[in-house]
């Protein structure tokens, strides 16, 4: 696949993104849950559409972030995130 169907099909996919320094892109995708959560998928790429970094984060029904699951290049498994 080449750089332009990988930037297509990653558009499609997530809808929204930053373009990031050196030509990378920070993709977001934001799904709704039964409870009024919210999870977003953050995947990030370098300018040849590889994958660089992907992640989960979590945000409560108040819109607070409260846990981060880093899913690559390593799974971390889920981080809750400590209240200030």
């Amino acid at each position: 696949m080449n750089l332009q169907d990988k930037r297509r099909n990653n558009e499609k996919k997530f809808k929204k993104w930053d373009k990031l320094s050196g030509g990378g892109r920070k993709y977001y995708l934001e799904v709704k849950g039964k409870h009024r959560w919210t999870a977003r998928y953050i995947k990030e790429v370098d300018a040849n559409e590889e994958i660089v970094k992907f992640y989960q984060e979590i945000y409560d029904e108040n819109g607070n972030l409260i846990e981060v699951h880093e899913k690559y290049p390593v799974d971390k498994g889920h981080t809750r995130v400590k209240e200030e």
